[in-house]
C-alpha cells in the first residue's frame, strides 16, 4: 500500500454541483432523478490526473519521468516534477489538442510529438527510454501507483455519500485508471456503492473486454472526440479491478457526447472536455437503467481546444 497522505496535501478537493436546470432539464425529458456532479475540473492541472501523476511521481525513485499521453496526464506529469524537482519527457500523438501540448510545455516538461499512423506511443517510449539515464516508465493508467493516486478521488465521494444521498457512480472510462482508482477508493472506505463505467461508443475496447472476461484491444487508437479515452485496451492492473468492481460500461456515441458538453455548459455553467461529459453522456443514453436513482457523475477535466470547444457548444 502507498502512503496517500502526501497525494491528499498535494490535490484540490473534487468540486461538487447540483444544479437545479440542469435536474429540470433531466426531468423534462422523462428521468426525474437528482444529479450530483462531482468536477474535477478545477483539480491542479484541470483533470483528476494529477492525482494520479503526483502519486506515481512522488514514489518513484527515479529522477526522470517519461510517459505518453494525449495531455491530461502528461500536463499532470509535468507539473508533479516540477513540484518534486525531477524531469520529464511525455511523448503525444501530433494531433493532440494545442491547449494541451502548450500546457505540458508550460510545466517545464519535454514534448515528443509523433504520427501515430507511422509510430505508435509504446515504440517512441520504449526508444526514449533508451537513450535516457534513471528514467521511470510511467503509463498514465496501468500502474500501481496511478490507481492508488486515482482512489484519492473514491475516498472523498464515500466521505460524500450521506450528505449528497447519491447511489450510485458513473465514471468516464479509457484505459480504466480513474474508475479503477475510484472503486478501490471507495472500497477502503466501507462503501459497496455501484459504481459504472462510460466509455465512447469508438474506443469501446472496455465494454467488450468485460463481457468477455479478459482484455481486449483495439486495433488502432480509436477517433473519438473524447481525446482522454482514445487508449487501445484497459490496463491490466485496471481490469484485475474492473471485472468484478464495475455494475456496467456504458458505451457512449460521439453525438450524445458532444450534447452532453453542451448541456454541461448551458445548465450547470461548467466547462467540460469532451471525455469529462462522458458521464452525464451515459445517463442519457441509459436513462432507463436510472430511473428512480440517485447518480453521481464524474467529471474528469475540462481542458479542451478553444476551436474545438466552440465548435461543440456552437453547434445545432
Amino acid at each position: 500500500m502507498f502512503d496517500l497522505a502526501p497525494v491528499r496535501a498535494a490535490v484540490k478537493p473534487t468540486t461538487i454541483i447540483c444544479s437545479r436546470r440542469l435536474d429540470e432539464y433531466l426531468s423534462a425529458i422523462g428521468l426525474a432523478v437528482p444529479v450530483v456532479l462531482a468536477s474535477e475540473t478545477f483539480q491542479e492541472t484541470g483533470s483528476f490526473k494529477f492525482r494520479a501523476a503526483y502519486a506515481a511521481a512522488f514514489h518513484s525513485p527515479h529522477r526522470q519521468l517519461l510517459t505518453a499521453s494525449s495531455g491530461n496526464f502528461g500536463q499532470a506529469l509535468a507539473l508533479a516534477a516540477r513540484l518534486l524537482g525531477k524531469d520529464c519527457t511525455v511523448v503525444m500523438p501530433d494531433n493532440s489538442a494545442r491547449v494541451k501540448v502548450e500546457a505540458v510545455r508550460g510545466f517545464g516538461a519535454t514534448v515528443d510529438l509523433i504520427d501515430t499512423g507511422a509510430i505508435s506511443r509504446k515504440a517512441r517510449v520504449e526508444a526514449l527510454a533508451a537513450k535516457l539515464h534513471d528514467v521511470d516508465v510511467l503509463s498514465a493508467y496501468d500502474c500501481a501507483r496511478v490507481i492508488a493516486g486515482n482512489s484519492t478521488l473514491g475516498e472523498e465521494l464515500a466521505a460524500l455519500i450521506d450528505r449528497h444521498k447519491f447511489d450510485c457512480v458513473i465514471a468516464p472510462m479509457g484505459g480504466g485508471g480513474l474508475t479503477a482508482g475510484i472503486i478501490q477508493g471507495l472500497r477502503r472506505m466501507g462503501s459497496q456503492i455501484e459504481v459504472f463505467a462510460a466509455e465512447p461508443l469508438l474506443a469501446n475496447d472496455g465494454a467488450r473486454s468485460i463481457t468477455a472476461g479478459t482484455i481486449i484491444a483495439n486495433s488502432e487508437e480509436p477517433a473519438t472526440i473524447a481525446d482522454g479515452a482514445r487508449t487501445l485496451s484497459l490496463g491490466k492492473n485496471n481490469f484485475a479491478i474492473l471485472k468484478d468492481g464495475l455494475a456496467a460500461v456504458i458505451e457512449v456515441d460521439d453525438a450524445m457526447i458532444e450534447e452532453a458538453v453542451r448541456l454541461l455548459y448551458g445548465l450547470a455553467n461548467l466547462k467540460a472536455e469532451p471525455t469529462g461529459a462522458l458521464a452525464l453522456g451515459a445517463l442519457l443514453v441509459a436513462r432507463e437503467r436510472f430511473h428512480e436513482r440517485r447518480p453521481l457523475l464524474v467529471v474528469s477535466g475540462g481542458n479542451v481546444d478553444s476551436a474545438v470547444y466552440a465548435r461543440i457548444i456552437n453547434a445545432n
